[in-house]
């Protein structure tokens, strides 16, 4: 009898529950009540602008291209991240910080096909409608830009997921396809600018274009490149966007979104934000935490740093004026970022001599606040710019070269030196040694701004033979470490997904 007794409890505790799970809870918003209206509309692509404030692309992704290419370095203590991100060892595939910036391009794309999947059917204003689509066709083209560049192969996911999908990994050519597909819905549908000044910081048509062209160009297609990038050249927006006059405007929270700005994340300010250890306050989705990462001993926790290397690459030529690159200084901390030395040279409110005595490290600088203020912390409010004109006069040149069009290069990469104060290149160069020079110019214009590695990759450089300047890259494994391994927590729940090559 006792047995019988247990039996019906534990049977009617089952029905019990079953009966509970089905009851639908009035005061939870689903996807069936919250997709109604113009409103749901704007509020469901603000949270793909949202995604951008979450830890994995306002600390670790920046890490990811900086310091696995060959101008940065990790030694931080905690061996694990320094390993990962400098050494190309990283035996524990679950490792948090990769992991992160993987699972949070998974949260951008799940949020952009949410908008994708319900919005066409709310009825609202057409007009804003297909711009509101165009902003998430480009928010899953530009997560799924980041996993291809990352790990290559990963899984497509192009409606709203749910917790059986079990789809299976598509090879990186197919992924690089659906990035091309998406930025190219994105570029018809979103406008050149936008009127409304509560509308600053939304991706446009310039926005989408540019990063439509860093895809061609990581799969050597450099015709389709170029014919994305004329948009700025010959096209639309060829009188929207210019180099600003000071390249350190570019860098500065007083000078944001700017002309010289195609894409730019916005981080505002945070009345709470004031300590190191504010990660546990609220309001924490306001900033970004990249600074309090790279910023300098005393100041940040330095997990990422510069390689000296690179500032004699700045030194390799003197402005018209035979002054140095004004573009060091703003790159770097460094015992010389005011040429008078160490003892002259600010570091947050005190001398680098001060701080740091007889020491030859370098910081990277330019998504500090050591303009505004002599503290980092998790929410920093200097706005991360994602791609510059700067950087789409380069591209295109570097396409027209590719293109046999050395020539009809020259001008766009002349424009970013005489905003340096660097004189004209010499001409007649060939195509390989005017790719060389590209090398060069992109190198002192965009380093420590996240395209490094994908430079390196697409150009074929990665390698052990970088290790002269890199010692990390000594452990670089040609076949392996272009891209990073799926994490096992994946693996184990979706058996159709398979680990990248040699890990």
């Amino acid at each position: 009898m006792k047995k019988i007794i247990i039996l019906l409890v534990i049977v009617f505790g089952f029905y019990s529950c079953e009966n509970e799970l089905d009851i639908i809870n009035p005061n939870e918003v689903t996807n069936e009540s919250f997709w109604q209206n113009e409103a749901d509309a704007i509020k469901g692509i603000n949270s793909c602008y949202s995604t951008l404030h979450r830890g994995g692309f306002t600390r670790w992704q920046p890490m990811l291209y900086d310091l696995r290419s060959d101008v940065g370095a990790s030694y931080s203590p905690w061996n694990e991240l320094a390993n990962a991100l400098n050494n190309f060892i990283q035996p524990n595939s679950n490792f948090g910080p990769v992991v992160d910036v993987y699972f949070d391009n998974y949260v951008g794309i799940f949020r952009a096909n949410q908008v994708i999947a319900n919005v066409p059917n709310i009825a609202m204003d057409e007009s804003l409608k297909s711009r509101i689509l165009g902003e998430a066709y480009f928010f899953r083209g530009m997560h799924y830009y980041h996993l291809a560049s990352l790990w290559g192969n990963v899984v497509l996911q192009l409606k709203p997921s749910s917790p059986t999908d079990v789809n299976p990994t598509t090879p990186e050519p197919e992924v690089w396809a659906q990035v091309i597909s998406d930025l190219t819905q994105a570029s018809s549908r979103l406008p050149k600018n936008y009127a409304n000044a509560n509308d600053l910081g939304r991706i446009t048509k310039g926005g989408a274009f540019a990063l439509l062209g860093k895809a061609y160009m990581q799969i050597q297609d450099y015709p389709s490149a170029k014919t994305a990038l004329d948009y700025f050249i010959t096209g639309e927006g060829v009188n929207v966007y210019d180099l600003v006059t000071d390249y350190y405007d570019n860098f500065k929270i007083t000078t944001e979104f700017n002309k010289e700005s195609v894409i730019e994340w916005s981080y505002i300010e945070n009345p709470t934000e004031g300590t190191d250890n504010d990660i546990a306050s609220a309001n924490h989705n306001y900033g970004t935490s990249i600074g309090q990462f790279y910023g300098p001993p005393g100041v940040g926790f330095t997990d990422g740093e510069a390689l000296r290397w690179v500032v004699g690459e700045f030194e390799i030529e003197r402005t018209v004026s035979n002054q140095r690159d004004p573009r060091l200084p703003v790159t770097f901390l460094y015992n010389f970022t005011n040429e008078a030395g160490p003892s002259a040279t600010m570091v947050y409110g005190q001398t680098f001599q001060q701080r740091y005595g007889n020491n030859d490290r370098v910081f990277f600088r330019k998504f500090l606040h050591d303009h505004a203020r002599n503290f980092e912390g998790f929410r920093g409010i200097n706005n991360y710019r994602f791609i510059r004109f700067a950087d789409v006069l380069l591209m295109y040149a570097e396409c027209l070269n590719a293109n046999g069009s050395t020539n009809d290069a020259y001008k766009y990469v002349n424009r970013v030196r005489s905003r340096a104060g660097l004189a004209p290149l010499p001409t007649g160069l060939s195509q390989q040694a005017f790719l060389t020079q590209i090398k060069h110019e992109r190198l002192l214009e965009l380093t420590g701004e996240g395209h490094r590695f994908n430079d390196l990759k697409r150009w074929g450089d990665l390698g052990p033979s970088l290790s002269v300047k890199d010692p990390g890259f000594n452990n670089f494994v040609i076949g392996k470490h272009e891209l990073l391994p799926i994490p096992q927590r994946d693996l184990d729940i979706n058996p159709n997904m398979d680990q990248n090559p040699n890990w």
